[in-house]
């Protein structure tokens, strides 16, 4: 009878948890309510008025300053059009950036005049800041050509009569709607007709259809994901900055507040528990670090009636991640599209911590405190806002890395274990199972990473240089998108396939004092043709000794098979069944690990991966000229079949 009672206790308790999380943002007040709670936009002051100079007098001087430098760069800046041949290029030769590095140029000085003013509030900025008002809003189209729809009716223009709410678009309406709020009083003072125009081409651009057009990023099961991605907290944040900076009109203001909670909760409800961002540590700040955005936005906007979202645990968990999956101070975790190397926005980070009272993402936020440069990021423009307000508490803030031990994401399917908790010392392995919908998506269920001394030495690529192929139906014509440039086996010849139904199955794992174990079956992760009726794989990793990692066949067939690991340094066989490779620290000492492998089953061969492409470029830049693949092919596949790799030092 008392394990009854404690069954329903728990059974009870779960439900009503699970309960908490559903409809969490638009769930608790209704839109009537919501137009009560939240402050007027004539009363709201989210930070202080350019005129309050002793509330800016509290804002971070060396910054400001700063600011202030990078923005007499900009007096005689041209405010540039935007041809309508550079948005062409990405249908005639699949090149992105070109359009996009005017466009983002423009928004981040921008920004940055703005902030000069509102430090030297001389007026000296005031007709820059104008001309590029007028020049943003004589733009055709906010967005970018590689947002725009692929039908026939757009072939790389956009239809100025059907206007798409995109990133970036959203991203424009924030930079205005700022602008706007700090500095208003001294454009009406040049003509009403600049504010105007703002609210006039926000409200048609931005505002209208996202109220009565339903864009795909508003909700799930997009590309068969069950999580809206990034775009979907990303846009949001930036539409509500827009929406309680410019609407005047407190009803359509709440009932353009209360949508954007119902498209948060499209991103909230089906999160995993355990908050594992599937994008990636490089995503996570246009993911979860934007639900904050949101959040805390909301929370500023309504006298703090949303903070009760701070004490869900799934929100908690979506903070940590990021933390939780760093290997090193310049390493994260790069499964997919992530980058090995991650940009963190450190004042943000520390107010998420802060929010969430976890004390471990403070001190990593405090870490990573911005110093004085200038520079103004062309997204995420209010984060430079808070930044302001916080870095003399950050500067006094404890500041380290959390570096756990042991790291297991359930829903994600992702661990990481180091030999020494907050230490980088030593090794370092990360594996993932999951399925081959996942957002940013590479083939790569079973993948496994190893570093040591916080340094790569067997690797996952990461993404390269977005073009038009990247998130097309060539995606996979990509090298570093397909499984066998990954730390995978191909077998039969086939590698993996893309879709929710490649997947891993029989997933386990296990952290017992100093071994840890992760198992997994990839059979499923090829295709039934592939000739695979089990492929069990098993990372075993000892602290302080090596990594073992155990593949065991059963095939349907035995072709040709073969095992490949991705590496940025040389290798060569020294002898039969040991392979070395030769690592290099972060100081440049030299240090070598063998691979140890069964020299009766399988014969190596090491190949330089050559980097030419337009989508290679981002791989340059990010680990140089340096990729090498080892490929362990076996002699005499059979049909049922045991392979063992031993990775240590030598």
């Amino acid at each position: 009878m008392k394990n009854l009672f404690l069954f329903c206790f728990v059974f009870c308790f779960v439900v009503q948890s699970n309960a908490q999380t559903k409809n969490l943002l638009s769930g608790k007040y209704s839109e009537e309510q919501l137009s009560k709670i939240l402050i007027p936009h004539s009363e709201w002051v989210p930070f202080p008025k350019t005129d309050d100079r002793t509330a800016w007098a509290k804002a971070d001087q060396d910054m400001m300053k700063s600011y202030l430098a990078k923005a007499e760069e900009y007096l005689t800046y041209e405010w540039p059009s935007v041809p309508a041949t550079k948005s062409l290029l990405f249908v005639r030769n699949g090149n992105r950036t070109e359009y996009e590095s005017i466009s983002f140029k423009k928004r981040k000085v921008l920004g940055t005049l703005v902030l000069a003013e509102i430090y030297e509030n001389e007026g000296r900025f005031i007709d820059q800041i104008i001309n590029g008002l007028w020049s943003i809003c004589e733009e055709s189209w906010w967005g970018v050509p590689a947002h725009l729809p692929t039908g026939p009716e757009y072939q790389g223009l956009v239809d100025v009569r059907d206007p798409i709410v995109d990133l970036f678009g959203a991203e424009t309406a924030s930079f205005l709607a700022w602008t706007d709020y700090f500095i208003g009083e001294k454009l009406d003072a040049v003509s009403p007709q600049i504010r105007e125009r703002i609210y006039y081409e926000t409200n048609k651009r931005i505002f209208e259809p996202a109220m009565n057009k339903s864009h795909w990023w508003m909700g799930a099961k997009f590309g068969g994901r069950s999580v809206p991605n990034n775009w979907n907290p990303w846009i949001c944040s930036n539409w509500l900055c827009a929406a309680l900076l410019l609407e005047k009109n407190d009803k359509r203001r709440a009932a353009m507040v209360y949508k954007i909670t119902q498209v948060l909760d499209e991103f909230v409800n089906p999160y995993p528990e355990d908050g594992g961002c599937d994008e990636g540590p490089g995503y996570w700040g246009a993911a979860s670090a934007s639900l904050f955005d949101n959040i805390a936005l909301l929370n500023q906007a309504s006298n703090n009636a949303f903070s009760y979202v701070y004490e869900n645990e799934k929100i908690k968990n979506m903070g940590r991640y990021i933390y939780r999956v760093q290997i090193s101070e310049k390493y994260f975790v790069n499964f997919a599209d992530a980058s090995p190397e991650t940009y963190i926005a450190g004042s943000m980070v520390y107010r998420f911590g802060k929010a969430i009272h976890d004390d471990n993402m403070m001190a990593f936020g405090a870490f990573y405190k911005e110093e004085p440069t200038g520079n103004v990021s062309s997204s995420h423009f209010f984060r430079n806002l808070y930044q302001l307000f916080i870095q003399n508490e950050m500067g006094k803030a404890e500041k380290r890395l959390p570096l756990p031990k042991d790291v297991w994401l359930p829903d994600l399917q992702v661990m990481t274990a180091r030999d020494k908790e907050g230490s980088t010392e030593g090794f370092f392995v990360a594996a993932k199972g999951g399925h081959n919908a996942e957002s940013h998506n590479h083939n790569d269920v079973g993948n496994f990473i190893v570093y040591y001394n916080g340094q790569p030495l067997l690797i996952d690529v990461g993404s390269g240089t977005y073009t038009r192929k990247t998130f097309s139906s060539q995606r996979y014509e990509i090298w570093y998108n397909c499984s066998n440039y990954h730390n995978l086996p191909t077998v039969n010849g086939a590698d993996q396939l893309p879709g929710s139904q490649y997947r891993a199955t029989d997933v386990n794992y296990k952290s017992t004092g100093n071994t840890v174990n992760f198992s997994l079956d990839i059979a499923k992760a090829f295709s039934d043709d592939a000739g695979i009726t089990g492929l069990q794989r098993e990372i075993r990793y000892t602290r302080g000794k090596q990594v073992a990692v155990t593949d065991n066949f059963t095939l349907a067939k035995a072709g040709r098979i073969t095992e490949h690991f991705m590496t940025v340094y040389p290798s060569e066989v020294i002898k039969p069944g040991q392979l070395v490779i030769h690592y290099q620290s972060e100081k440049g000492e030299t240090k070598d690990f063998i691979i140890r492998y069964d020299a009766k089953k399988m014969s190596p061969e090491t190949e330089k991966i050559k980097l030419g492409t337009e989508e290679d470029q981002a791989v340059l830049s990010r680990w140089g000229d340096l990729i090498y693949r080892i490929s362990f092919n076996f002699i005499s596949p059979k049909q049922k079949d045991q392979v063992l790799f031993t990775v240590s030092e030598k």
